[in-house]
């Protein structure tokens, strides 16, 4: 039996029972959520992994996604991303790679994580169609479905699929003009070019019951890919995107009622005030289920910060109900990204997600025991409370003060030391 199955027959397993401890939730919470669609947990019966729930009620996730170009291609610096990635504190990993022995990569990335690892099989498909055929899209659907069936038995838990993009959308996309920052989604072009060239439906979309079957054999989550998302915040919430949205929240429907868990993705850049817009759309249309932001950017004018960008739509997203937050690094728009970057990305992901669970599900305790140690002057209590202790370690030990009470900011004009000696404050 599946998770999904589990859940509707009312079983507890031992996935729901750890979700449910390390998210301080009962385990009858964890699965009537599964159960409605509300949470998924992302297995594989192929490799043991970290369980991580997903979903309404629970903390928002970050993901982190590596993998190789067809310019730079560096397996042993993709495999130090994916353990940077996981000790930085990332709850899953993608692995994105377009560049060298695509499966050796994903092995070795797979080898050395205990993430939930989610993939595009239709990058690889496509891929091996150039290699093959000459070009991407000779493709056959075959080969496509056997990418997806491959992956999953090398242990992927969730993959990015895109279903959702159909003929009605590409009607939409001429309808509409165009687009001012084009299509940023990579398996978006790759399925809309082989759309036109074989003037044929998606095989994802039209062969969908069949996709199913795979992903319920593997036990795969299935995560609606957004090939329609916006690259550019003057796109953002426009007909093509919305139309993918209504195929992407039937398909869900189906995805259910086949015991396959599912999850929604969203748009990647938005201006600040259409964020809580979307989330409330994708919400109601899919019966709330998990909901995977990409970033969102919500300015397209900062290249080299992008996941300062990204962290201010993805907290105001978590805090108006995104579950599942895509990291973006510094490299965004740029470059592949280094193991500093990923780093980079994955702590700015975490805070802009802690910030949101902090209005979402009302959790401000470690804020208040924060300000007490500050208050107090409590340094190591400061450093196990912080979201990236090494980092806050390394900075005061670069930068040591006279008196190890206080910092170096204000050295002996500390407020906190002056007031100490006057008045007791304590709460």
């Amino acid at each position: 039996m599946g998770m999904l199955e589990d859940a509707a027959a009312g079983r507890l397993n031992d996935e729901m029972r750890l979700v449910a401890q390390a998210e301080g939730k009962s385990p009858e919470f964890i699965r009537r959520g599964i159960a409605s669609g509300r949470i998924v947990i992302p297995i594989s019966p192929y490799r043991e992994t970290r369980p991580v729930g997903i979903g309404k009620g629970l903390r928002t996730k970050v993901n982190a996604s590596i993998g190789t170009s067809s310019d730079i291609v560096d397996v042993d610096m993709e495999v130090e991303k994916a353990r940077v990635a996981e000790s930085a504190g990332a709850d899953t990993l993608m692995e994105l790679s377009t560049g060298g022995d695509l499966r050796e990569i994903r092995r070795r990335v797979i080898e050395v994580t205990s993430l939930s690892v989610g993939s595009v099989p239709l990058y690889q498909a496509f891929i091996e169609a150039i290699r093959k055929h000459g070009a991407g899209v000779d493709m056959t659907e075959d080969e496509l479905f056997r990418a997806v069936d491959e992956q999953a038995r090398m242990g992927t838990n969730f993959m990015a699929i895109h279903t959702g993009i159909n003929r009605i959308c590409l009607e939409r996309l001429k309808a509409q003009g165009g687009r001012f920052g084009g299509l940023c989604s990579r398996g978006g072009a790759f399925m809309i070019a082989w759309m036109l060239h074989n003037e044929k439906e998606n095989p994802l979309y039209s062969e969908f019951d069949y996709l199913l079957e795979i992903l319920k054999e593997h036990e795969v989550t299935l995560s609606l890919g957004n090939g329609m998302r916006a690259g550019a915040i003057h796109d953002s919430t426009d007909r093509a995107q919305i139309q993918e949205l209504v195929i992407n929240a039937e398909l869900a429907d189906r995805a259910q009622a086949a015991g396959v868990q599912t999850i929604v993705e969203g748009p990647g850049h938005i201006p600040v005030d259409e964020i809580e817009a979307n989330i409330r759309i994708m919400k109601r249309m899919t019966d709330e289920r998990p909901f995977y932001m990409l970033g969102p950017l919500v300015t397209d004018i900062a290249p080299g910060y992008d996941h300062i960008v990204a962290a201010i739509g993805a907290s105001l997203s978590s805090a108006y109900g995104a579950d599942f937050i895509c990291y973006v690094t510094p490299a965004e728009h740029l470059a592949l990204p280094t193991p500093e970057d990923v780093r980079e990305g994955v702590i700015a992901a975490r805070i802009a997600a802690y910030i949101g669970d902090m209005i979402k599900l009302g959790r401000r305790d470690r804020d208040l025991e924060m300000g007490r140690a500050r208050r107090d002057l409590l340094w190591d209590m400061q450093f196990h409370l912080a979201l990236d202790p090494q980092r806050a370690r390394q900075i005061r030990a670069e930068r040591e003060p006279a008196d190890s009470r206080v910092c170096t900011m204000c050295g002996d004009y500390c407020a906190l030391k002056i007031i100490k000696s006057s008045i007791n404050l304590s709460k």
